[in-house]
C-alpha cells in the first residue's frame, strides 16, 4: 500500500455566537510494526486557549482542548501522513486449533481478553444470541472467518445505516428490533454477537481505505471514522470487520 495522506475536516456552525465546552479528540494514528506516522498536524478555529495531548488506558494519543469566548463556527482540520502496511485479509494466518469455531483461548490469554468477551448489553431475550448463532453451519463445522465474514454480510444484507449525530451508541437488541442503525450501533452488534459465542471483541475506529479503477483510490470510504468490531483470533492476532463495508480486515 501506498503512503497516505489523510485529511480529515470537522465544521460546526451555529446561528449566533456560542461557548464551546471541552472537546476530546482521536486523531492521531497509532504507530506499530504494520504502521508508520511521518507526520501530523491540528488545526482548530477559533483556536483554543488550551491544548494538551495524553495517552488514554489503552495507548491512544487523546488531544484534549478548552476554548475561551465565543464563535459561530468551529472547526477541527487534522491531516496525517502514514506508511500504512496492513496484512491480507485473504491471507490472514490463524493456528489451526482456531480455525473452527468453537475453540478455546490460552489460559495465559484469558485474563487479558476476558473484559472483551463479556457481554456488554443486556439480552434478556436473547434476541442477539439468535442472531449469532444463525450464521453457524447446520451441516458441519464452521470456520471461524467464514463465521466473522457471513455476519458483515447479514448487518450489510439486512440493516439499513441511518447516520446519527446524537451522542451515544444504540441498543443492540434495538438497532436489531428497528433493522436499522449507525456504523458505530453496526459495530456493537456484531461485537455482542461475537461475544454471545464467546469470542473476544473490541470497538475500533478508523479510514477505510478504497482501491478504485485505474489507480484512485479513496481514503474514508464509507461513514466518516467508521466504528469496526475487533475479533481477536489469538495468538494469530484479531481481524477487523467494518459491518457497513461488509468486509473483514486483518489488523
Amino acid at each position: 500500500m501506498p503512503v497516505l495522506t489523510v485529511r480529515h475536516v470537522t465544521t460546526y456552525r451555529y446561528r449566533s455566537p456560542v461557548a464551546f465546552g471541552e472537546h476530546r479528540m482521536m486523531l492521531r494514528p497509532r504507530e506499530g510494526h504494520d504502521q508508520r506516522l511521518f507526520e501530523a498536524r491540528l488545526d482548530i478555529t477559533p483556536k483554543p486557549a488550551a491544548l494538551r495531548w495524553l495517552h488514554d488506558v489503552y495507548g491512544n494519543s487523546v488531544a484534549i482542548a478548552r476554548f475561551a469566548g465565543r464563535a459561530k463556527q468551529l472547526v477541527f482540520d487534522s491531516e496525517v501522513r502514514l506508511d500504512h502496511r496492513p496484512h491480507n485479509a485473504l491471507d490472514f494466518q490463524i493456528e489451526d486449533y482456531a480455525r473452527t469455531f468453537p475453540f478455546a483461548y490460552g489460559m495465559e490469554e484469558v485474563p487479558d481478553l476476558a473484559r472483551s468477551i463479556e457481554r456488554h448489553w443486556r439480552d434478556d431475550d436473547r434476541a442477539v444470541d439468535r442472531w449469532a448463532r444463525r450464521f453457524l453451519r447446520q451441516d458441519g463445522p464452521t470456520g471461524t472467518l467464514d463465521l466473522l465474514e457471513a455476519m458483515t454480510h447479514g448487518i450489510k444484507r439486512e440493516l439499513t445505516y441511518i447516520p446519527r449525530h446524537e451522542r451515544g451508541i444504540q441498543d443492540p437488541v434495538r438497532t436489531l428490533k428497528l433493522g436499522s442503525g449507525t456504523c458505530r450501533d453496526f459495530a456493537v452488534l456484531m461485537m455482542e454477537a461475537a461475544r454471545s459465542l464467546g469470542l473476544a471483541a473490541r470497538f475500533v475506529s478508523g479510514y477505510l481505505y478504497s482501491p478504485g479503477a485505474e489507480g484512485e483510490a479513496r481514503v474514508g470510504a464509507g461513514p466518516p471514522m467508521p466504528g469496526h468490531g475487533s475479533t481477536c483470533l489469538a495468538p494469530a492476532g484479531s481481524t477487523s470487520t467494518p459491518p457497513t463495508a461488509s468486509s473483514a480486515i486483518a489488523t
